[in-house]
């Protein structure tokens, strides 16, 4: 007899800071009926803090509210909310303002992360989806990290170099990958730390996720730090110093590579295809590309995590909270994201 069909996998959502958009972008992307075809969703989060915040925002859909447990195998639906409860101590609602940066606010959205991060650990779900957080009030809240990243590397028992973050763009080509080499820390100092083996582990990490989400060998690109280039050592010699043999050591362990390439023309090629995937060397350098080209469709996934991890590539929206504005796409693009790298690679 053939196998029985196996049920989508399960994969949790969190809201990050509670005072953002992120409840409403997971209630508006929750009547996304595809995304529940594509995996069991469930929201990690204080059930009460939840419902208490989706009631006083307007404009949001109508439907239950239902805690389960961990492991409750009931598929998801968009007029029901599934809810697994974060540990306690609760959250006074009253003690939340929206749109305002609190330890409350910072607390609930590590607490809930880290709650999904061990309900995978425990094997109930298979990723995790995350909502913007605010890292002020992630500092309020005594959590010493610069955002989701770099708090779940440390969860893991990995250091912050361990990990890349990306963001995924899907595109008429297939989609375009952008790693940072370094990530979220002053420019001077991402400049001073920048080496070698920092772009290579990036490149490495890229040419591998994007094989599984485009289900072939991808082309990447590594850009240059300097103005053109540097211009043969007129603007910086960290191309000949540090970027070039990177390069050479990605070709030589067999990713499909181009470069270096001035980043003003790289975007620009990659945005029509000639590339999968690029590795930027900073922040900026990365993610301003990728917001230009389609900000609510982007989605950050982390790389170097022993679990998959996707999450929306924009912020909390502390300006539109309440004022029906928020858009689920990014949600609704990182959970297919998830269910296509689950699909592809099961283990996580």
């Amino acid at each position: 007899m053939p196998n029985a069909p196996q049920p989508p996998p399960v994969i949790l959502l969190t809201c990050g800071d509670p005072a953002g958009i992120g409840p409403e972008i997971v209630a508006r992307g929750w009547s996304d009926s595809t995304s529940h075809e594509r995996a069991r969703l469930r929201v990690v989060a204080d059930a009460r803090l939840l419902e208490a915040v989706l009631a006083r925002r307007r404009g949001l859909p109508s439907r239950a509210l239902t805690v389960i447990d961990p492991g409750d195998p009931r598929p998801s639906r968009p007029d029901e909310l599934l809810v697994i409860e974060t540990a306690t101590p609760r959250i006074d609602p009253a003690t939340l303002s929206d749109a305002a940066i609190s330890a409350a606010g910072g607390r609930a959205a590590a607490e809930s992360v880290l709650a999904a991060w061990g309900h995978v650990q425990r094997g109930t779900a298979a990723a995790v989806v995350t909502g913007p957080l605010n890292k002020e009030a992630l500092h309020a809240a005594g959590y010493d990290v610069p955002g989701h990243t770099e708090l779940l590397a440390r969860a893991c028992g990995h250091l912050d170099d361990d990990v890349s973050m990306m963001l995924w763009l899907p595109t008429e080509h297939g989609g375009l990958g952008v790693v940072h080499a370094t990530l979220h820390e002053p420019i001077r100092t991402a400049i001073a730390r920048l080496s070698t083996a920092g772009i290579v582990a990036a490149g490495q990490r890229l040419a591998a996720v994007l094989a599984r989400l485009l289900d072939r060998p991808p082309r990447i690109a590594v850009a240059a730090l300097n103005p053109h280039g540097g211009e043969g050592g007129l603007f910086g010699d960290e191309e000949s110093r540090l970027v070039a043999p990177a390069v050479a050591a990605l070709a030589a362990v067999g990713v499909a590579v181009s470069g270096l390439i001035p980043a003003d023309t790289l975007f620009l090629r990659a945005s029509r295809g000639e590339f999968d995937g690029v590795v930027a060397l900073y922040h900026d350098q990365g993610h301003i590309p990728i917001k230009l080209l389609g900000m609510h469709r982007a989605v950050n996934i982390t790389l170097g995590l022993p679990f998959i991890r996707t999450s929306v590539a924009h912020g909390t929206g502390f300006d539109i909270v309440g004022q029906g504005q928020a858009e689920p796409t990014s949600l609704v693009a990182a959970i297919a994201a998830a269910a296509k790298l689950v699909a592809a690679h099961p283990s996580g």
